[in-house]
């Protein structure tokens, strides 16, 4: 009866990571994460050329906002990374990847300031869209830390959603 116990919970133990979630279930996590990083990861850049390269009447109030933008991306970023990390993974780190697998791509117009806006709502909409579908699978495999941190990100760039189309619409 002992042995059988003894077994019992290391084969449990062997099925679950460091922090106790299941391993292959952190395994999908990982790598949804790391689509999410490369994700990010070219919006960060196209939005760092937005900023840069922005012209015209709304030079001032576009430059800031990209800056904004592009200071909350590095940090979403990191944390990502980290995430990763934390569910036993390694983040993928090179853009060769990035460009790859990322659903968002290279913007080479970068400085009408309507253009830039549309394609931060066009990328906003993609990450959304992935932070979403790992919403479901983190809460399937009882991942709160996961979850919450794309809760939080979701209801922050619904409202980013928000402002940027405002200002399409003026």
């Amino acid at each position: 009866m002992v042995i059988h116990i003894i077994v019992t919970s290391i084969n449990f133990i062997e099925m679950k990571n460091a922090i106790g979630l299941d391993r292959k279930k952190a395994k999908q996590l990982r790598s949804k994460l790391n689509l999410l990083l490369a994700n990010y990861s070219i919006f960060y850049q196209n939005t760092r050329g937005y900023h840069w390269n922005i012209r015209g009447d709304n030079f001032f109030e576009l430059h800031l906002k990209f800056e904004e933008l592009y200071n909350d991306l590095l940090i979403k970023i990191d944390e990502i990374a980290e995430r990763i990390l934390t569910l036993g993974g390694n983040p993928k780190h090179n853009y060769t990847n990035y460009i790859k697998v990322a659903k968002i791509k290279e913007s080479p117009e970068v400085s009408e300031g309507k253009k830039s806006v549309a394609d931060i709502l066009n990328s906003l909409s993609t990450i959304i869209k992935l932070q979403r579908e790992i919403l479901i699978l983190s809460e399937k495999s009882v991942d709160e830390g996961t979850n919450a941190l794309m809760s939080d990100y979701i209801r922050e760039q619904e409202k980013l959603v928000w402002m940027y189309s405002a200002y399409l619409n003026k």
